[in-house]
């Protein structure tokens, strides 16, 4: 089999944005709803006229949108997950945990629905941008469930607390908002309520037996060969019996694995898993579109390698690709780094060839 040797790797800066982008974007939506709220329940004062804080909704409206922009950009734009342009506006279409996902796509939608409509007010009913306005209060909880749902670090304390926070400013907001000239309309007050208090309850409970447990990222949706790329390589027994490197530079004869997965938006990982004769272990997941000549057209790949007690002592990409010759650059805890060079030779299944490992 024959690897293309297009490179595009995937950038770990990009992860870190798009999470960064989505905890402010929730943020700034979190302050633009209870700023909304604020302005219907028609709170102001001398030092903070009701002017100001609708000039400040306003602001905060499009601040969010810029944000969440940047979240989508640097989203579609990172290779590791297929997040692709059709998702960020037509809801559930992605191949990547598509029902979490479908939840940030229509927050999105709403929020732009919502942000034309109050730029056009001057040009279209009260009647209409108000019915539209409404819809601003679904588009917050599809944000939470979509953060909760599609965050890798839903579990962080400082995420899940950012987003306990932004849940209890709301809830706080909103009981101000039914208690406010109670008991006018007691009766819609308190079908609001109880409904804001089901889907708090729901939400919940589904982040306690959903997100915060074990094995979400495979209940979530996640594509299997996303999954493949995160496991250890599997262990040889007879390899387990060394628990260092040989000293650097060496050659060993590597024998082992290939395995191919293809998903749903037509990314295929191909997956080099083996050992070395110095009781080494490796593994090597090369994604991208099938090639024509068989193998994948490489975008995307994550190397891991160490001793065969610690097969990820090392982790990082394959810096080059030609043909049965890869060549892979990973890095330890402690900053160390080591230059590997494969030269395989497949047979069905089976995987031969040498390794070479040398300090960078």
């Amino acid at each position: 089999m024959i690897l293309a040797s297009t490179v595009v790797s995937s950038n770990s800066w990009l992860w870190y944005a798009t999470r960064a982008t989505g905890v402010i974007a929730l943020i700034l939506l979190t302050g633009s709803v209870v700023l909304g709220i604020v302005v219907r329940v028609r709170a102001a004062s001398q030092r903070w006229p009701r002017l100001v804080t609708l000039g400040v909704h306003r602001n905060l409206s499009l601040l969010v949108l810029a944000f969440l922009g940047l979240h989508i950009l640097t989203a579609v734009v990172d290779s590791y997950a297929p997040v692709g342009w059709l998702s960020v506006v037509v809801p559930f279409a992605s191949s990547y945990r598509p029902l979490w996902l479908g939840f940030g796509t229509v927050a999105f939608d709403l929020l732009i629905a919502v942000t034309v409509t109050s730029l056009l007010r001057t040009r279209i009913s009260a009647r209409l941008w108000r019915l539209v306005h409404w819809t601003a209060y679904a588009c917050w909880p599809s944000a939470v469930i979509h953060s909760l749902g599609t965050g890798s670090d839903t579990k962080q304390p400082f995420t899940l607390g950012v987003t306990i926070a932004c849940v209890v400013a709301v809830i706080a907001a909103g009981v101000w908002r039914l208690a406010s000239g109670w008991p006018e309309h007691a009766t819609a007050r308190l079908a609001a309520g109880a409904t804001g208090a089901a889907l708090v309850i729901g939400v919940a409970v589904w982040t306690i037996l959903g997100p915060l447990r074990p094995g979400w990222a495979a209940r979530s949706g996640t594509p299997a060969v996303l999954l493949a790329r995160v496991q250890a390589p599997a262990d040889d027994a007879s390899a387990q019996t060394s628990s260092q490197l040989p000293a650097l530079p060496f050659t060993t004869a590597i024998t082992g694995t290939s395995t191919t997965a293809s998903a749903d938006s037509g990314t295929t990982t191909v997956t080099l898993s083996g050992q070395g004769s110095d009781s080494v272990a490796f593994q090597l997941a090369i994604s991208g579109p099938a090639a024509s000549g068989g193998g994948v057209q490489m975008t995307s790949s994550q190397v891991s390698f160490g001793p065969a007690s610690n097969t990820r002592q090392y982790t990082g990409h394959v810096a080059s690709l030609n043909g049965s010759a890869i060549v892979a650059t990973v890095t330890d805890s402690s900053g160390s780094t080591v230059t590997l060079s494969f030269n395989v030779s497949l047979s069905g299944s089976a995987l031969s060839g040498s390794l070479t490992a040398s300090l960078a």
